[in-house]
């Protein structure tokens, strides 16, 4: 196969089986990027121009990272949109994975959503609510241009010692296990008969 004026590489090609394009893509790969790949920075101390030098492999907005003060959806779009040039101007042209915590709606985005915290969702004992929930939060993140919300979060609060309890959504893990169903409402129904194990997220 065959590529006119550049050299053919196998992990730009969707043609080819997964492995392949995996091994080819790591055989490629300097110590260095592969070092940058495992990196996750907030977005405050990031420019296109590290993005691309340094082949970051993550971006994130974590509590209140934001790109100015009341930035609308598009402030948003044009920020990852930049980071996201950088990282494809890289070397080797690796995307990168935006992540932000997103943890009761879109809440670093200014009139996003904003839910209630996990522990009052987990009063409500109903997984269909929740679900709904994760279903439009992941409507609003992607709206940004944003594809990894940290959420949810499972853990079980068994000590108030533990700052964050409000992001459990009770001391019950039987009660916790019913909330899951927000996982499915974030990333799409799993299709009947789909492969165990496979990620399932925006119908792919």
């Amino acid at each position: 196969m065959a590529q006119t004026g550049a050299e053919y590489m196998a992990y730009k090609d969707p043609k080819q089986p997964l492995n392949r394009r995996i091994k080819d893509l790591m055989g490629r790969m300097t110590l260095e990027e592969k070092i940058g790949q495992m990196m996750q920075l907030d977005r405050a101390n990031v420019t296109a121009e590290i993005m691309r030098d340094f082949s970051l492999g993550s971006v994130l907005s974590g509590g209140g990272s934001v790109p100015r003060e009341q930035a609308s959806p598009q402030d948003w779009i044009n920020m990852f949109n930049e980071f996201q040039k950088g990282a494809l101007s890289s070397r080797l042209g690796i995307p990168m994975i935006y992540g932000i915590d997103a943890v009761h709606g879109h809440n670093n985005v200014y009139k996003a959503t904003i839910f209630p915290h996990n522990v009052g969702l987990g009063a409500t004992r109903d997984p269909e609510l929740v679900k709904k929930i994760g279903a439009a939060t992941a409507l609003e993140v992607r709206a940004t241009g944003i594809n990894y919300a940290f959420a949810p979060c499972i853990a079980v609060c068994r000590d108030p010692r533990w700052g964050r309890c409000y992001e459990s959504y009770s001391e019950d893990p039987a009660v916790v296990i019913q909330m899951t169903d927000v996982i499915l409402g974030l990333q799409g129904e799993i299709p009947a008969g789909s492969r165990k194990g496979v990620p399932y997220v925006g119908g792919k």
